[in-house]
């Protein structure tokens, strides 16, 4: 705060008349302003269209108090004080398209001679300014708490429930706590306040059944649905068979990701392989055992008739995405958003070209964990090294690993994988992928209901034996994909 203090008053000696600051946190940018006016012994004004205009808690004429609640009368009352006073005009957006006087009185502030003028400050959650106005104004954006204040914001409102239960203490898991602070970035502080308070005033403890609740109330909070979408059913990396390269990779880099500090935080991984690999999968895994939001860009959403509307999708997609940070972005099927079609007017070019600058230039820690099943369709400016830190093939799992999935599954759904040969279903299951093996055995469930038995060694061999996997009906394909990422990737089991 102190920081945007000093800021906010080099602005002020520039001698701009006329600044916007878009905040939904309009008590601190108030409380902010006030406290800048006192050290440069300056008089603040706030207007508001129910109060009027006010000096501190005292109406600056209280019998014309309805008078300066129309905004041109109070517009004029800036326009005609001769004093370098600081005028903080609340919620003003919605004259801006109806009053062309308002605009027109706006413009005659900002273009005023002298260096005594008044600096008028147009304070609103968002504010589009007309063209007229945009050469004539200076835009302020306030600082995000970091961790540390996050941190000091939570123990606040621990202190506060203490205080109005009988000095009770707030039960607090460590861990819990640090993924609580680092959930709650890209908040205001008066919104940081609030979800730390819900997590808190519930049960008296922060504990790690609170992250989700969380991170659901945050996403709500920044009306993220529809091209983006939260997923709230993640996984962890000992639910994903097989993968060890993989997995390995993803240990080494967590504290890197998680670490603010560092200069070269990971990017991102793309994985390409046979369609049920584990790709999905693995894409859950990483925002589960990292304890990070996952957000989920589904491409499809985001076309639109519109010239330059998918363009536009994408960027806010993205810029939402960086809110959310630290996040998870699983970007799936990713050839179906990027491969050029005969009739795309040069969309998919553009959506390329959208989404390579926002890599390139992205400062957040939003990791990227992207999917294709089609290698051939993606463009070859997306794979060059730098776009992605690695390029992980999932080939169809081995005889260890189909044991390993087996026995995920079976444990899943309740029945005991020592009652059942798994050496021997690995044998009938060869050239299954994971999600054909769990299929297996769900359908093994079913038929089981069915006969009115519980399931068995001999019900799942049939299963399988009655099953035509990938592998063998597109088996050229397989073949084509395997050469191609042979000396290109990085085999993740």
């Amino acid at each position: 705060m102190q920081d945007d203090i000093h800021d906010l008053g080099l602005i002020i000696d520039s001698k701009v008349k006329l600044l916007v600051i878009e905040s939904w946190d309009e008590l601190r940018v108030v409380e902010m302003l006030n406290a800048l006016a006192m050290r440069r012994s300056l008089q603040l004004f706030t207007w508001s269209v129910t109060n009027g205009l006010e000096s501190g808690a005292v109406c600056l004429d209280t019998a014309a108090a309805s008078e300066t609640g129309d905004p041109e009368a109070a517009l004029r009352v800036v326009k005609a004080d001769p004093r370098p006073n600081v005028y903080v005009f609340c919620d003003l957006h919605p004259f801006l398209e109806e009053r062309p006087k308002v605009v027109r009185l706006l413009k005659e502030i900002g273009i005023a001679e002298g260096d005594h003028r008044p600096t008028l400050i147009l304070l609103s959650h968002a504010l589009k300014l007309p063209l007229e106005l945009q050469r004539h104004t200076a835009r302020f954006t306030l600082s995000l708490p970091n961790e540390d204040e996050l941190l000091r914001i939570v123990h606040e409102e621990a202190t506060r429930w203490r205080a109005s239960n009988r000095g009770t203490f707030v039960k607090a898991d460590g861990e819990a706590l640090k993924q609580v602070a680092s959930n709650l970035r890209g908040l205001s502080v008066g919104t940081a306040q609030a979800l730390a308070r819900t997590v808190i005033w519930d049960d008296g403890a922060i504990s790690p059944e609170d992250i989700p609740r969380l991170i659901r109330a945050k996403f709500q909070l920044m009306d993220m649905q529809g091209v983006l979408s939260l997923e709230l059913k993640t996984a962890f990396l000992d639910e994903v068979g097989g993968l060890d390269s993989l997995k390995q990779w993803l240990v080494e880099r967590k504290p890197a990701f998680m670490n603010d500090l560092t200069v070269d935080a990971p990017k991102g991984m793309l994985l390409v392989g046979v369609q049920g690999s584990g790709k999905s999968l693995a894409a859950k895994a990483v925002a589960g055992s990292w304890g990070l939001p996952l957000l989920r860009l589904d491409f499809g959403c985001l076309y639109n008739k519109f010239f330059g509307e998918t363009e536009r999708n994408l960027r806010e997609s993205l810029a939402l995405a960086e809110q959310m940070s630290p996040c998870v972005l699983w970007v799936d099927e990713l050839e179906k958003g990027l491969a050029a079609g005969v009739n795309d007017d040069g969309v998919s070019h553009r959506i390329l070209g959208t989404l390579l600058t926002w890599m390139a230039e992205r400062k957040s820690r939003v990791f990227i964990v992207a999917t294709s099943n089609d290698i051939h369709r993606l463009p070859p400016e997306l794979l060059r090294k730098g776009r992605f830190d690695e390029l992980f093939f999932l080939d169809l799992p081995t005889s260890s690993v189909r044991e390993q999935i087996f026995r995920i599954h079976l444990e899943r759904r309740g029945l005991a994988p020592e009652a059942f040969d798994l050496p021997a279903l690995s044998t009938a299951s060869e050239g299954f992928s994971g999600a054909e093996i769990e299929q297996a055995v769900v359908s093994s469930l079913y038929a089981g209901q069915a006969r009115g038995h519980a399931v068995d060694q001999g019900e799942l061999l049939r299963t399988i034996l009655a099953t035509a996997p990938l592998s063998v009906v597109m088996a050229e394909r397989l073949d084509e994909l395997r050469a191609w990422a042979k000396d290109r990737t990085v085999m993740a089991d």
